[in-house]
């Protein structure tokens, strides 16, 4: 792939993904869509999905943006479910869905039809989240989606290894599989608890926030390249150096976190929509040389595998979701009534997507000399698992969500907690600024300190008002007309610097001095509206 075709394809899927903001249709589902579409219009490029650039250098980044994203403290409450998807499901998943697979496909060892299941056993919820937070599930259900991608893509790649070590006649028994199970997780968050520490103090250290963005987008690579090359799990690693990043973000600099957020974000956003394109664009390379399988014959095989898919995460999620609480009256105690609709959407939400094609095309053409059982049919099988999960269940996931009328999340009482935490801030930030200005090392004229009281004042009111009656005219409460008119006279003034440096008045660099100013003001105006 030549760097005009690379950059045709971030082009693309990000417009693609912009307009879907004007649909009803999740981004990921028409990204997919028209990856399938692109795949066979002539002039576009081939675009293969090699295993060897989507594991180690597109995996750790995506990874690590949903870890920094994720609660280490709701993670930790809800650990127990988020466990038993994320390690628990994906082995049952392999197991079972592999030993359907082998009942279903004629020919197809059970070694090999085990590669399958673990291939195709882990979910990517970056749909479901993304779905999740757009009609506002409660915060359970999505930390414990998210949790669950962020670990299952480690077991299941275990799962695989030990699965393709027995497909290729290395006699790995149970206990060996098992073994090489824990040394992988355990040396994975090994490594991401040796790391986390010193990464987090050169964080701090650093003062340049350039120098601190670079690091930060080192980190990913490096903990997942360094777990890697200890034979750990590199997905672990990345997973508990970013929850500990997220966790203790407040104390790095201001500029570097800001800096860091729109850095992320652009990163995650130019991943994610390259990547379900590339599903959709994967369609000419799985139809190819599917050898005596037919067509017809391999689409059969396609619903079986689809279904048993959809099948064996509801075996798992119902159990999984209420065993433990018939057994133990200590998690009846600590954690919330779980009615039908959680496990049922939880169920749904079974997505998969590109670590289980990367997966499926790492698997070697040929063993010891010979062709891999079966290996065209399995890339079919996982692509049409894909495509089918995306599509089916992507598309009926918000219908089935306002089906099941879930309570949404309590805006109000949250819009409560925010204003009862401000205001507790203000009035602490207001004694500590008190004692500061009795100080005579701190003397300011008195304008100026009641510009740093007004603002302290304006910060504690403006959730408040968010509570209360708006402008009975525009509907705005007073905040959101302040930071209105705020960003108008602010372009009154960019307007004129701009007219200035065009008159020579001053120079290039002094208007962009003063724009910077600028800019720094109104991108506070405008977060404090993106938070509300």
């Amino acid at each position: 792939m030549d760097a005009l075709s690379l950059v045709a394809l971030v082009a693309v899927s990000a417009a693609i993904a912009g307009a879907a903001r004007r649909t009803p249709v999740p981004a990921p589902l028409l990204l997919v869509a028209a990856g399938l579409a692109a795949a066979y219009v002539p002039g576009v490029p081939d675009y293969t999905l090699d295993p060897h650039i989507v594991l180690p250098l597109v995996l750790p980044p995506l990874l690590h943006t949903a870890a920094l994203d994720s609660s280490y403290l709701d993670l930790r409450a809800n650990l127990r479910p988020v466990a038993l998807l994320s390690v628990g499901y994906v082995l049952f998943a392999t197991l079972a869905v592999g030993y359907l697979a082998h009942l279903m496909v004629p020919d197809l060892p059970l070694t090999a039809a085990l590669v399958l299941g673990a291939v195709i056993a882990p979910p990517d919820a970056v749909a479901a989240t993304a779905i999740a937070r757009r009609l506002g599930l409660p915060g359970r259900i999505t930390t414990i989606l998210q949790g669950e991608s962020l670990v299952n893509d480690a077991t299941a790649i275990t799962a695989y290894k030990v699965a393709l070590a027995a497909a290729v006649g290395e006699g790995v028994s149970w206990a060996g599989g098992i073994t090489e199970f824990a040394v992988a997780a355990l040396g994975g968050i090994g490594v991401g608890l040796v790391l986390m520490v010193p990464i987090h103090w050169l964080r701090r250290s650093l003062r340049e926030p350039l120098l601190q963005n670079t690091l930060s987008l080192l980190i990913p690579f490096v903990a997942y390249a360094a777990a890697e090359r200890v034979h750990a799990s590199g997905v672990l690693a990345v997973v508990v150096v970013a929850l500990y990043l997220g966790h203790r973000s407040w104390q790095v600099d201001f500029a570097t976190r800001l800096q860091e957020e729109a850095v992320w974000k652009m990163v995650a956003f130019v991943l994610e929509t390259s990547v379900f394109a590339l599903i959709g664009l994967q369609l000419p390379h799985v139809v190819r040389d599917l050898g005596a399988y037919g067509t017809g014959e391999a689409l059969l095989y396609a619903a079986g595998v689809f279904l048993a898919v959809v099948v064996v995460r509801f075996v798992w999620v119902f159990p999984a979701t209420y065993l433990p609480r018939a057994m133990s009256r200590r998690v009846r105690e600590r954690e919330p009534a779980v009615g039908l609709a959680s496990p049922v959407i939880v169920g749904w939400a079974g997505m998969r997507g590109v670590v289980s094609l990367a997966i499926a095309f790492s698997i070697p053409v040929t063993v010891a000399g010979e062709a891999f059982p079966a290996r065209n049919l399995v890339l079919f099988l996982t692509f049409t698992t894909v495509i089918g999960t995306l599509v089916v269940q992507g598309l009926t996931l918000p219908p089935l969500i306002r089906a099941l009328k879930l309570p949404g999340r309590d805006t109000r009482a949250e819009t409560l907690a925010e204003a009862q935490a401000q205001s507790e801030a203000s009035r602490a930030a207001e004694r500590r600024l008190e004692e500061l200005l009795a100080d005579e090392r701190n003397t300011l004229p008195e304008p100026l300190a009641d510009r740093l009281r007004t603002v302290l004042e304006r910060r504690r009111n403006a959730v408040w008002e968010r509570l209360g009656a708006g402008n009975p005219v525009t509907g705005e409460s007073a905040d959101d007309t302040y930071r209105r008119l705020a960003r108008a006279v602010i372009e009154a003034e960019r307007e004129v610097f701009v007219r200035l440096r065009d008159e020579r008045r001053i120079d290039d660099e002094m208007m962009r001095t003063l724009l910077r100013r600028l800019d720094l003001e109104e991108a506070a105006a405008y977060r404090e509206a993106a938070d509300d």
